[in-house]
Protein backbone atom coordinates (compact mmCIF):
# COMPACT_ATOMS: atom_id res chain seq x y z
CA UNK A 1 0.00 0.00 0.00
CA UNK A 2 2.76 2.47 0.90
CA UNK A 3 4.93 1.87 -2.15
CA UNK A 4 1.88 2.29 -3.78
CA UNK A 5 0.96 5.81 -3.07
CA UNK A 6 4.74 6.40 -3.06
CA UNK A 7 4.60 5.40 -6.78
CA UNK A 8 1.28 7.42 -7.32
CA UNK A 9 2.57 10.38 -6.47
CA UNK A 10 6.35 10.29 -7.90
CA UNK A 11 4.24 10.23 -11.28
CA UNK A 12 1.97 12.65 -10.76
CA UNK A 13 5.73 14.94 -9.53
CA UNK A 14 7.07 13.77 -12.62
CA UNK A 15 3.72 15.05 -14.94
CA UNK A 16 4.13 18.41 -12.97
CA UNK A 17 7.78 18.85 -14.14
CA UNK A 18 7.09 18.24 -17.55
CA UNK A 19 4.21 20.66 -17.31
CA UNK A 20 6.87 23.34 -15.96
CA UNK A 21 9.08 22.32 -18.60
CA UNK A 22 6.55 22.86 -21.57
CA UNK A 23 6.14 25.83 -19.71
CA UNK A 24 8.95 27.48 -19.54
CA UNK A 25 9.53 26.28 -23.31
CA UNK A 26 7.09 28.97 -24.13
CA UNK A 27 9.17 32.20 -22.75
CA UNK A 28 10.76 33.88 -25.47
CA UNK A 29 14.51 33.55 -25.54
CA UNK A 30 16.40 35.81 -28.31
CA UNK A 31 16.03 33.15 -30.74
CA UNK A 32 13.38 31.25 -32.63
CA UNK A 33 11.74 28.19 -31.57
CA UNK A 34 8.86 26.46 -32.67
CA UNK A 35 7.44 25.82 -29.03
CA UNK A 36 7.74 30.10 -28.42
CA UNK A 37 4.58 30.22 -30.59
CA UNK A 38 2.73 26.27 -30.60
CA UNK A 39 0.49 27.30 -27.37
CA UNK A 40 -1.31 30.32 -28.87
CA UNK A 41 -5.01 29.53 -29.11
CA UNK A 42 -6.03 30.91 -32.56
CA UNK A 43 -10.55 31.67 -32.99
CA UNK A 44 -10.78 29.02 -35.80
CA UNK A 45 -14.73 28.41 -37.21
CA UNK A 46 -15.87 30.35 -33.51
CA UNK A 47 -13.79 27.61 -31.96
CA UNK A 48 -9.77 28.44 -29.41
CA UNK A 49 -7.66 26.22 -31.37
CA UNK A 50 -4.26 25.57 -30.62
CA UNK A 51 -2.04 27.33 -33.43
CA UNK A 52 -0.38 23.72 -34.25
CA UNK A 53 -3.13 22.26 -34.99
CA UNK A 54 -4.01 24.70 -37.79
CA UNK A 55 -0.36 25.33 -39.18
CA UNK A 56 2.97 24.14 -39.33
CA UNK A 57 6.13 26.05 -37.87
CA UNK A 58 9.32 26.23 -38.57
CA UNK A 59 12.36 28.09 -37.56
CA UNK A 60 14.76 28.03 -40.63
CA UNK A 61 16.91 30.38 -39.06
CA UNK A 62 17.83 31.44 -36.25
CA UNK A 63 15.75 34.58 -35.79
CA UNK A 64 12.86 33.71 -38.08
CA UNK A 65 9.53 31.56 -37.50
CA UNK A 66 7.63 30.54 -40.08
CA UNK A 67 3.81 29.60 -40.33
CA UNK A 68 2.43 27.56 -42.90
CA UNK A 69 -1.41 27.45 -42.11
CA UNK A 70 -3.06 24.77 -43.45
CA UNK A 71 -6.09 26.95 -44.23
CA UNK A 72 -5.36 30.12 -46.00
CA UNK A 73 -8.43 31.67 -44.64
CA UNK A 74 -7.11 31.59 -41.38
CA UNK A 75 -3.98 33.35 -41.85
CA UNK A 76 -6.03 36.15 -40.51
CA UNK A 77 -7.02 35.65 -37.49
CA UNK A 78 -3.36 33.34 -37.07
CA UNK A 79 -1.87 37.14 -37.27
CA UNK A 80 -4.37 38.56 -34.72
CA UNK A 81 -3.67 35.80 -32.01
CA UNK A 82 -0.10 36.17 -32.38
CA UNK A 83 -0.47 40.18 -32.14
CA UNK A 84 -2.58 39.81 -29.00
CA UNK A 85 -0.58 37.57 -27.25
CA UNK A 86 2.32 38.40 -25.37
CA UNK A 87 4.96 37.67 -26.71
CA UNK A 88 5.51 41.51 -28.27
CA UNK A 89 5.82 39.38 -31.91
CA UNK A 90 4.88 41.18 -35.32
CA UNK A 91 3.91 38.68 -37.56
CA UNK A 92 3.97 39.64 -41.93
CA UNK A 93 2.06 37.68 -43.96
CA UNK A 94 2.66 37.08 -47.73
CA UNK A 95 -0.92 35.30 -48.23
CA UNK A 96 -0.07 31.75 -48.27
CA UNK A 97 2.66 31.82 -45.06
CA UNK A 98 3.18 34.07 -41.93
CA UNK A 99 6.82 35.28 -40.94
CA UNK A 100 7.94 36.18 -37.50
CA UNK A 101 11.13 38.21 -37.08
CA UNK A 102 12.44 37.68 -33.63
CA UNK A 103 14.33 40.42 -32.25
CA UNK A 104 16.85 40.44 -30.29
CA UNK A 105 15.65 40.76 -25.88
CA UNK A 106 16.65 44.18 -24.39
CA UNK A 107 17.85 43.50 -21.09
CA UNK A 108 14.64 44.98 -19.57
CA UNK A 109 12.95 42.70 -21.38
CA UNK A 110 14.73 39.46 -20.34
CA UNK A 111 14.80 40.53 -16.66
CA UNK A 112 11.05 40.60 -16.94
CA UNK A 113 10.60 37.15 -18.94
CA UNK A 114 13.07 36.05 -15.95
CA UNK A 115 10.49 36.91 -13.11
CA UNK A 116 8.43 35.46 -15.56
CA UNK A 117 10.21 32.84 -15.14
CA UNK A 118 10.74 32.16 -11.60
CA UNK A 119 6.81 32.81 -11.14
CA UNK A 120 6.59 29.53 -13.01
CA UNK A 121 8.75 27.38 -11.13
CA UNK A 122 7.47 28.58 -8.00
CA UNK A 123 3.94 27.59 -8.89
CA UNK A 124 5.55 23.94 -10.02
CA UNK A 125 7.54 23.88 -6.47
CA UNK A 126 4.12 24.64 -4.86
CA UNK A 127 2.22 21.96 -6.86
CA UNK A 128 5.14 19.65 -5.82
CA UNK A 129 4.70 20.52 -2.35
CA UNK A 130 0.76 20.23 -2.49
CA UNK A 131 1.50 16.54 -3.75
CA UNK A 132 3.33 15.94 -0.71
CA UNK A 133 1.03 16.90 1.29
CA UNK A 134 -2.19 14.65 -0.38
CA UNK A 135 0.66 11.95 -0.17
CA UNK A 136 0.82 12.76 3.64
CA UNK A 137 -2.62 12.70 4.39
CA UNK A 138 -2.85 8.92 2.89
CA UNK A 139 -0.22 7.75 4.87
CA UNK A 140 -1.43 9.55 8.23
CA UNK A 141 -4.72 7.57 7.16
CA UNK A 142 -3.26 4.52 6.82
CA UNK A 143 -1.34 4.24 10.36
CA UNK A 144 -4.70 5.76 12.05
CA UNK A 145 -7.11 2.90 10.67
CA UNK A 146 -4.19 0.49 11.86
CA UNK A 147 -3.02 -0.60 8.07
CA UNK A 148 0.88 0.15 8.85
CA UNK A 149 2.46 1.11 12.15
CA UNK A 150 4.10 4.19 13.36
CA UNK A 151 7.52 2.76 12.02
CA UNK A 152 6.51 2.53 8.54
CA UNK A 153 4.98 6.06 8.07
CA UNK A 154 8.07 7.78 9.39
CA UNK A 155 10.58 5.52 7.03
CA UNK A 156 7.28 6.03 4.10
CA UNK A 157 7.09 9.95 5.23
CA UNK A 158 11.03 10.09 4.78
CA UNK A 159 11.23 8.44 1.54
CA UNK A 160 8.03 11.15 0.50
CA UNK A 161 10.54 14.10 1.52
CA UNK A 162 13.61 12.99 -0.27
CA UNK A 163 11.42 12.45 -3.44
CA UNK A 164 9.51 15.89 -2.89
CA UNK A 165 13.26 17.19 -2.40
CA UNK A 166 14.31 15.91 -5.09
CA UNK A 167 11.71 17.42 -7.62
CA UNK A 168 11.96 20.26 -6.12
CA UNK A 169 15.58 20.82 -7.39
CA UNK A 170 14.67 19.47 -10.84
CA UNK A 171 11.74 22.58 -11.09
CA UNK A 172 14.89 24.70 -9.54
CA UNK A 173 17.07 23.29 -12.02
CA UNK A 174 14.94 23.89 -14.99
CA UNK A 175 14.13 27.39 -13.56
CA UNK A 176 18.13 27.90 -13.59
CA UNK A 177 18.60 26.47 -17.24
CA UNK A 178 15.88 28.93 -18.73
CA UNK A 179 17.40 31.83 -17.43
CA UNK A 180 20.91 30.95 -18.24
CA UNK A 181 18.74 30.43 -21.76
CA UNK A 182 17.51 34.32 -21.31
CA UNK A 183 20.70 35.82 -20.29
CA UNK A 184 22.56 34.21 -23.58
CA UNK A 185 23.13 37.43 -26.10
Amino acid sequence: MVSRILWNIEQKMRTSIEVLKTELATIRTGHATPALIDHIKVEYAGVPTPLNQLASISAPGARLLVIQPWDKSSIRSIEKAILTSDLGLNPTSDGSAIRINIPPLSEERRQELIKVARGRVEKGKIVIRNLRREAMDELRGLEKNKDISQDELKRALDQLQKLTDSFIANAEQAGQDKEAELMEV
